[in-house]
């Protein structure tokens, strides 16, 4: 927190202790809210806490979510469309950022990469139009300061499909180091994510996922970031160069 903005204050407060949030959100007119997906008992508590201090939350979540939480697929979905009727339900001015698949998760391949330069991924990894956490917070910053989205969501992934061997070979440009993708079969996958102290359920239900949108095609880009700023999305490779050092 050494590097925060001049007249930025810190106020800290805990979901799993929701009355520790009433201090932080005094005197606010807007919160963004970045969900914990998997900790839905104390939701609507939160929620019912901010929503009585702040007229307005901005709430990130999923592409694909659904407006009733029984008709989500899976516990990601099913996460935030509970935040997300909650939301509706409580909050006076409400707009919802639904990203789609996040460039940063490949931040996960970075101890391989440093290792061994060898990225093990299941299905060769996912072809997806990966969105850049910039291009999210600033569509978040518009949703915030700007009447004109209220009652908004917006579906906002990457300006292009990047295949798994184009993300790796990003990567490699940006760190000037030949990398090399392997390929994990689906029990391969499920062995090495419980090795690192998944739980099984957990690891089937993220490689089944990972093998259904393997098998599917892939999401296309929705244009939404560029239509709310004007701008050309961040790519993948301006990603990966903004990254570097942490792959390094």
């Amino acid at each position: 927190m050494n590097n925060l903005p001049s007249g930025v204050d810190v106020a800290l407060g805990s979901y799993e202790a929701p009355d520790s949030i009433v201090p932080a959100v005094e005197d606010v007119d807007a919160v963004f809210l970045l969900w914990p997906s998997g900790n839905d008992d104390s939701a609507k508590e939160v929620v019912r806490i901010i929503s009585n201090q702040v007229r307005r939350i901005v709430y990130l979540s999923s592409m694909g979510t659904p407006e009733d939480p029984e008709q989500a697929q899976d516990p990601i979905t099913a996460s935030h469309s509970l935040l997300e009727s909650t939301i509706r339900a409580r909050a006076e001015e409400w707009t919802f950022v639904r990203s789609g698949g996040l460039a940063a998760n490949t931040l996960s391949w970075a101890e391989d990469i440093r290792r061994d330069g060898v990225v093990r991924e299941p299905f060769g990894g996912i072809p997806r139009a990966l969105v850049h956490e910039k291009d999210l917070a600033e569509v978040a910053v518009r949703a915030l300061t700007e009447h004109s989205h209220v009652g908004a969501h917006y579906d906002i992934n990457g300006p292009a499909v990047v295949s798994g061997a184009e993300q790796v070979q990003a990567i490699s440009e940006a760190i000037g180091r030949d990398l090399h993708l392997e390929s994990l079969s689906r029990a391969e996958a499920i062995a090495r994510f419980t090795g690192e102290h998944w739980a099984d359920d957990f690891a089937e239900f993220i490689v089944d996922q990972w093998e259904r949108m393997a098998s599917a095609p892939p999401e296309e880009p929705t244009g939404e970031y560029t239509r709310l700023t004007g701008a050309r999305g961040r790519t993948f490779a301006e990603w990966a160069l903004d990254h570097r050092p942490e792959f390094l």
